[in-house]
């Protein structure tokens, strides 16, 4: 797929990844790296563990191997504090801030009986509660600049009530994210900020896919997709205020299906696309959530 040169348009102009330290956080961090662009990777992971790979540090370290600057900075998303000071630290070290990805967030697909007040609170707090307190802070830099990119791992807005069955709290929270990238498209247009929310067509292969055993891997696309059209996003100056699906946005610019072929974790299967609106969903039934009780998640499951 042809993309805009990287050579000089995100040269110099610095991002925040939230949920930066592995799978899609990581591989955009990375994907804006090569596009000459400073990365901020904000993820609680500060320190390497065996059942969590990689941390802000790791990250910031690959993106400095690609030859710009990087920084990892230990952020908590349930502490507001702890949002501000990572943008600060950013404008201390960067002088400026020109994109934000709201990348990271929790998951919980279980019914509502099923939904302990804890959990609700929890997702709630990182998903919905933290995008908006990351993404007040990244406007309030990106104003002074004249120029911004707010992109937000939500879902499109869900058009049928069937769509909540199971997930009703997880969609309160994630599609809080997805609210958020559209005020922000409203609120900073006149500034030069752009806003869309982003999700995936298909499974995306993650730490938490392989966790929480979402189906088989030659069903799931890379984490690379995505990072594509955060890039392409970047370099987009008419998209704004968008619920955008990522395969979907990318034939927008420029795409074909063989394009599609790379994003394969199997490069033999096309993985189904579960997560993508009035495709394939009607009959697909998933529960998880305590990582503990994935057999009993998974006995439940139609997948």
């Amino acid at each position: 797929m042809p993309l805009p040169d990287p050579g000089t348009s995100l040269r110099d102009r610095v991002a925040i990844v939230t949920g930066g330290s592995r799978g899609i956080g990581r591989a955009t961090a990375l994907a804006l790296a090569r596009c000459g662009c400073h990365v901020v990777i904000a993820a609680k992971s500060g320190t390497e563990s065996k059942t969590l790979p990689g941390t802000v540090h790791s990250v910031a370290a690959e993106c400095r191997a690609l030859g710009v600057r990087s920084i990892g900075v230990v952020t908590n998303l349930l502490d507001e504090e702890s949002v501000v000071a990572c943008v600060r630290r950013a404008v201390e070290v960067f002088g400026r801030v020109d994109v934000l990805i709201n990348n990271a967030s929790a998951l919980w697909w279980q019914l509502i009986e099923d939904t302990p007040t804890r959990k609700y609170d929890l997702i709630q707090g990182v998903n919905a509660r933290g995008a908006f307190i990351a993404t007040r802070e990244c406007m309030r830099v990106m104003k002074k600049n004249g120029f911004g990119r707010v992109v937000t791992m939500g879902p499109p807005l869900p058009t049928s009530y069937k769509e909540y069955s199971g997930k009703t709290a997880y969609y309160m929270s994630k599609c809080g994210m997805t609210m958020v990238a559209l005020g922000a498209a409203a609120e900073g247009k006149k500034y030069g900020i752009l806003a869309n929310s982003l999700w995936p067509a298909t499974i995306v292969e993650s730490l938490a896919s392989e966790n929480f055993q979402l189906g088989e891997r030659d069903n799931w696309r890379k984490a690379d997709i995505l990072a594509d059209c955060v890039v392409q996003l970047c370099f987009d100056e008419r998209t704004t205020g968008r619920q955008l699906i990522d395969d979907d946005y990318l034939r927008t610019r420029g795409a074909v299906d063989e394009d599609f072929v790379q994003y394969r974790c199997n490069p033999n299967v096309e993985p189904p696309r579960l997560l993508a609106p009035g495709t394939e969903t009607a009959d697909w039934d998933v529960r998880r959530g305590d990582i503990r009780a994935l057999a009993k998640d998974k006995a439940r499951s139609k997948l």
